[in-house]
């Protein structure tokens, strides 16, 4: 079953309707492929199954991660979960401080 990472879009079941009014169920798959998509603020690839209507979405708004923090975490997967944490961290990081120091700074107000 494909399912959108980033916009939860998932196959629908829809009817086809005949000339004589017959009814029959099918099932509607979303285009889903697999990309790699650059994140400027993690600085390498991302590898995720998304639907073509979110590539222009995601165009359109601005890039993966403009598009990513606006999402609703309901609506991501597990892994685009863990990419917009990734990036939401890296954003939040002062520059020029690194994680080391971050930590040792942490370290020393809960000792005080």
């Amino acid at each position: 079953m494909s399912i959108c990472e980033l916009t939860g879009k998932r196959p629908v079941v829809k009817n086809l309707v005949s000339h004589s009014n017959i009814k029959t169920k099918k099932i509607a798959q979303p285009n889903v492929q697999k990309r790699r998509l650059f994140s400027q603020a993690l600085g390498d690839l991302v590898t995720l199954r998304i639907a073509t209507s979110a590539i222009r979405d995601m165009e359109h708004v601005g890039g993966l991660d403009r598009f990513i923090l606006r999402q609703d975490d309901t609506k991501l997967s597990s892994r685009a979960l863990d990419v917009k944490r990734r990036i939401v961290r890296k954003l939040t990081r002062k520059p020029g401080q690194t994680a080391a120091a971050k930590a040792a700074k942490t370290a020393a107000a809960g000792k005080a």
